[in-house]
């Protein structure tokens, strides 16, 4: 049954899962403090943060033309429930976040298993600027500048072994620098995965900036996971472990909510949501929607991954 992304979150959270989290949360000020449960967003954008600025000739644009959102609509606008769940409150709780020392730690069925610092990283790969559309789960959208390079370079480095099939990804578990992570409902810490012909894919990229600045804490900051064709939620942020595996991972949203969230989670307008269309999407910045893109505007490149595949079986 379709319903329209713009209802509050309390709305289109799984009941079940919505009482179980006021429970946990003594029922104090939930529904006034509008809670979500929900792998993207806290509600649907409204023009905050930033109207509608007008691109110029400076603007980024992608490959179909549109013109990237602001800087500060990036950073200001964001989904890390490690710090809150209040997209627009994000940056203010991350602003003491201190991502150095940092370390990734590359394991499992690989050759050489090894522990790179994030100067290793910044030094060992040319950082590349792709400008890629963000589409959330939750209908909404962007299109960020990002800076890194392909998740594939640093995977070829560990020699992934003939057994690995696929790739699990752990954020960062402190819940001194992100208070979030205290919130006992969800299984902490954050887990994503991938196929490893996704992982090796070179549309995939491990970002470490935007806009040419470093990545701030509120965008996952050091190291952070961009897979352009599937939902925000498998872009998994502030990474300090990845695993090979041949085992397909259970991601956190799966863990939370498995009827609704998927392993492949890739963006297509023709499979809903259980509780909203997906057929539709809001631009940061943009009045009304707009139709998406199946597999984000990316089939071309990536449609191939998935031959023979029910992409709605296998969401």
């Amino acid at each position: 049954m379709y319903r329209d992304p713009s209802i509050r979150s309390s709305e289109i959270t799984p009941e079940s899962l919505y009482l179980s989290r006021r429970a946990l949360l003594g029922g104090i000020g939930a529904l006034g403090a509008g809670l979500v449960l929900s792998a993207c967003g806290l509600n649907v954008p409204s023009d905050r943060p930033g109207q509608a600025v007008a691109p110029d000739d400076t603007t980024p644009r992608d490959e179909l033309g549109d013109p990237a959102n602001s800087f500060e609509q990036i950073t200001n606008y964001n989904n890390f429930y490690e710090f809150t769940t209040d997209k627009e409150a994000v940056a203010r709780r991350a602003a003491g976040f201190v991502p150095h020392p940092w370390t990734v730690e590359v394991t499992g069925m690989v050759h050489k298993p090894r522990i790179f610092a994030i100067e290793d990283i910044l030094s060992m790969f040319d950082q590349e600027e792709r400008i890629y559309r963000l589409r959330c789960v939750e209908g909404w959208s962007m299109v960020i500048p990002w800076q890194g390079f392909p998740l594939h370079k640093l995977l070829t480095i560990v020699e992934p072994t003939a057994q690995a099939q696929f790739v699990r990804f752990e954020t960062l578990y402190d819940p001194d620098q992100m208070p979030g992570q205290r919130d006992r409902f969800f299984p902490w810490p954050y887990v994503e995965g991938l196929h490893l012909d996704e992982a090796m894919h070179d549309l995939t990229i491990l970002s470490t900036g935007l806009y040419g600045r470093t990545l701030l804490p509120q965008n996952g900051a050091p190291l952070r996971l961009v897979v352009p064709w599937k939902y925000g939620f498998k872009s998994i942020k502030s990474i300090v472990k990845i695993e090979l595996t041949d085992t397909m991972p259970v991601s956190l949203w799966m863990a939370v909510a498995p009827h609704e969230y998927g392993f492949y989670a890739n963006v297509n307008p023709d499979v809903p949501h259980p509780r909203w269309s997906q057929a539709t999407e809001r631009r940061i910045g943009e009045p009304g929607r707009r139709k998406t893109l199946l597999f984000n505007g990316y089939a071309e490149q990536v449609a191939a991954l998935y031959a023979g595949m029910d992409l709605a079986r296998n969401y």
